[in-house]
């Protein structure tokens, strides 16, 4: 079957990773396909309006435009597919040809690790690479612009670009010219590096230790007739040590205030974006704050040569993500800005039911709730359990229909007996025997009838804590179980310490509390965790009662 041809004017270029292309090559490439035409079709993907987006393939549709013009029909596969399918498509396909520059391997293993939101082993499998061969491309993306276009071009090699890769952008620019113009080999470029490196002037971590260490260069210069420069430190080991732990110490320092802190190093460049609000790359006022609980919002700890131990606050862990909710508020924006200009019509007369009652507005949408992270979960499932016993327990007749009707499902292998054992010796003083079923017959048959009905009553009890979630979910739900009067904020401070101070943002929308707090929003959110909550347990004249946030409803 041949493939269908489409006029090479109609195809825009795509994300090709690849930057250099080698113009001996290009030029017989070029004779060929004037000669041969192009024989493999190149993949393309339909953006509508009669235009095509080029996926793979982007040597051939160059040497077919240079060779016959934008009207050469060239054979294509044309394949329906999304910008972020696309885009890997075309990073795979470019990174697992021989001949790529180890620098645009780079940038696309970049952005499909961004892809993955950071998770290197996933990407390693995709490209068919080791961890080790993905880790050392990544760490060539903290290369200046000059020198990854010098390792695109071929005019330094692969060891000069990770030797430069260790060091600041401003330093590899003023290095490169003389590794060029003086042809150093990678072997003295590595002596020039190391004689400079690990400057105790830029170190992030306490020097203290340093002034009486026999690897500080000051102290070796006291001591030696040849010396390196002073300030610096001949232990890479030790300083990298050092430094990571300091990395540490600031990223756990910020625990309370985000739901994801990472430290970045070389090659994390797509895995995180700042939050904008507005601009061209905002994602709105609204959906800002719903991004304050989002398990991938968080901060950014530098690991890199030219900012290290630098905290980059409000970022998107989840780029994807983010690209679809700024075209959401720019598409929003640009309907609003429509329907503006549309002549205003008659208001509708709201419609009526049967019996005549006007129909109730729609509810506004709320804010997007805290995440559900683990520890959420486990309070939620507690909170239900809880809630649920204290009720079924109150009335022996629904406690009796919830026991059946666990015993009717199969599920009575969920009622534990040392829940049961914990309740009878606070019934009776005295202890159930875990083993011996005769002892308990006698010791059960003692017992006057209303204390009987109480154990009956302790099975649904320990039936609830037993069950699990989703049997639990669907008790709650048959119930009616109303949270609302067993949850009150005021009373939950061990609910607020489990979340993030960005997190808390959210539940303040949510509930209310941002308005009640008006102009002192702010200045409560940039206390320390401690201090916010107990601010906002001691919100003055705001009701606490009967509000439940989202993420406890079952």
């Amino acid at each position: 079957m041949q493939n269908p041809t489409i006029a090479v004017g109609k195809i825009n270029p795509g994300r090709n990773p690849r930057k250099y292309f080698d113009p001996a090559e290009m030029a017989e490439l070029t004779d060929s396909v004037r000669e041969n035409g192009v024989i493999q079709p190149i993949l393309i993907r339909p953006l509508g309006d009669d235009a095509y987006e080029l996926v793979a393939g982007e040597r051939r549709l160059r040497a077919a435009k240079a060779a016959h013009g934008d009207d050469y029909p060239i054979p294509v596969t044309i394949r329906e597919m999304t910008e972020e399918e696309a885009d890997r498509l075309a990073l795979i396909e470019n990174v697992q040809r021989a001949d790529m520059a180890p620098s645009e391997e780079a940038v696309a293993a970049a952005r499909i690790v961004g892809q993955l939101k950071g998770d290197r082993e996933e990407a390693a499998k995709i490209l068919g690479w080791s961890r080790s061969t993905l880790d050392k491309r990544l760490a060539l993306m903290n290369c200046s612009t000059s020198v990854l276009d010098a390792l695109n071009t071929r005019t330094i090699q692969l060891g000069h670009a990770e030797l430069l890769a260790t060091l600041a952008k401003d330093k590899q620019d003023k290095l490169l010219p003389v590794i060029v113009g003086e042809k150093k080999s990678v072997a003295e470029l590595k002596k020039t590096i190391e004689a400079a490196a690990c400057s105790l002037a830029t170190a992030i971590f306490d020097k203290a230790d340093c002034a009486a260490c026999p690897h500080n260069s000051s102290l070796q210069t006291e001591m030696f007739g040849e010396a390196i420069a002073t300030g610096n430190c001949t232990n890479r080991a030790c300083y990298t040590q050092k430094t990571d732990k300091q990395l540490d110490t600031v990223a756990y320092g910020l625990k309370d205030e985000y739901p994801v802190i990472r430290i970045v190093r070389a090659g994390d460049n797509h895995t995180r974006v700042q939050l904008v609000v507005d601009g061209p790359t905002g994602v709105g006022e609204e959906q800002a704050k719903a991004c304050h609980a989002c398990e991938h919002y968080g901060a950014a700890v530098s690991a890199l040569p030219d900012s290290i131990g630098k905290v980059f606050r409000g970022q998107c862990f989840d780029t994807a993500c983010n690209s679809k909710m700024i075209a959401a508020r720019l598409k929003a924006e640009r309907d609003a800005k429509v329907n503006a200009q549309k002549p205003v019509t008659a208001p509708a007369v709201a419609s009526t039911t049967a019996k005549g009652s006007t129909k109730a507005p729609a509810e506004e949408k709320a804010v997007t709730h805290i995440s559900e992270t683990e520890k959420v979960k486990t309070y939620r499932v507690a909170l239900w359990r809880k809630a649920l016993r204290r009720e079924a327990a109150s009335v022996p007749e629904t406690a009796n229909i919830y026991l059946l009707a666990v015993a009717l499902s199969g599920l009575s292998r969920n009622i534990g007996g040392d829940t049961m054992g914990k309740i009878f010796e606070k019934l009776t003083d005295e202890k159930a025997s875990s083993t011996d079923l005769k002892k308990n017959l006698a010791t059960v048959q003692e017992l006057d009838a209303g204390k009987r009905a109480t154990l009956t009553t302790a099975m649904t009890v320990a039936a609830i804590d037993g069950i699990e979630v989703h049997h639990l979910v669907a008790i709650c739900q048959y119930h009616k179980l109303d949270l609302r009067q067993h949850w009150n904020l005021q009373k939950s401070k061990d609910f607020l310490e489990l979340l993030t101070k960005s997190e808390m943002k959210v539940l303040a929308d949510e509930l209310g509390l941002r308005a009640a707090l008006g102009d002192n929003f702010a200045k409560v959110f940039n206390k320390s965790k401690p201090d916010l909550i107990e601010a906002l347990l001691n919100v003055d004249g705001f009701e606490y009662a009967g509000k439940l946030p989202k993420v406890l409803r079952f």
